[in-house]
């Protein structure tokens, strides 16, 4: 094991080179380990050696078709390239294999919204939600979801939970803007836009939406 964790210790530091050296003498002692391959695999697709990756990452499948962490890492793998109909297809083996924490259910929500299965993303990422409560970005990415499906109650909801946390979340602020401008609370809607400008200056829908209700409230 002392290639596998010089080679781990390697990979944390950025010293990627030395880390592949360290990977490959492991898996040369260790041929029938699934566990070096998946972490060779990993060191592969931060070098967007993509092709690669993937030959390594069907090396350990092989070796352990149980693995549900190879199932996502080889999903994580074509949802670094765009390829989410494939990364689906892996992400869903990985969870049906036991695998049940926040960034595959994150990944198999967001590679089915890429695709526009907005219904079948929400039950993912409210999954991940409750995995890490505490992770704006997946709060975040539900909330986005949950509006875009016209869920507006229950977007603002999860975005006013976000500004209990960060009260200068200028994309949260924004959102808050717009569903308050689809309900015709134009004051409040540019009150939202102008903190979320307060916090990131170059947001440029923020800015676009403080534009039109400025208009809209000189109109009346």
């Amino acid at each position: 094991m002392e290639d596998f964790d010089q080679a781990l210790i390697y990979m944390n530091e950025g010293k990627y080179e030395e880390a592949a050296k360290e990977f490959i003498e492991y898996i040369n002692a260790n041929e029938t380990d699934p566990i070096g391959y998946l972490n060779f695999g990993n060191l592969l697709v931060l070098l967007e050696q993509y092709e690669e990756a993937e030959r390594i990452f069907r090396k350990a499948i092989d070796l352990d078709s149980e693995l549900a962490t190879g199932y996502y890492s080889l999903g994580n793998l074509f949802y670094e390239q765009e390829m989410y109909r494939a990364a689906q297809t892996q992400f869903q083996e990985a969870i049906l294999l036991g695998l049940d924490d926040a960034d595959v259910h994150f990944l198999q929500g967001m590679s089915l919204w890429q695709e526009d299965h907005h219904t079948l993303a929400l039950p993912y990422l409210l999954r991940a939600t409750e995995l890490e409560p505490d992770d704006l970005d997946i709060k975040f990415q539900y909330g986005l979801l949950l509006a875009q499906l016209e869920q507006l109650e229950e977007a603002e909801e999860i975005f006013k939970l976000i500004l209990n946390v960060d009260e200068s979340h200028a994309d949260a602020l924004y959102n808050l803007g717009v569903i308050d401008a689809f309900e015709e609370n134009y004051q409040e809607a540019l009150n939202k836009f102008n903190k979320a400008l307060e916090s990131e200056p170059e947001h440029f829908l923020a800015a676009n939406g403080k534009k039109n209700m400025e208009a809209l409230l000189t109109e009346e």
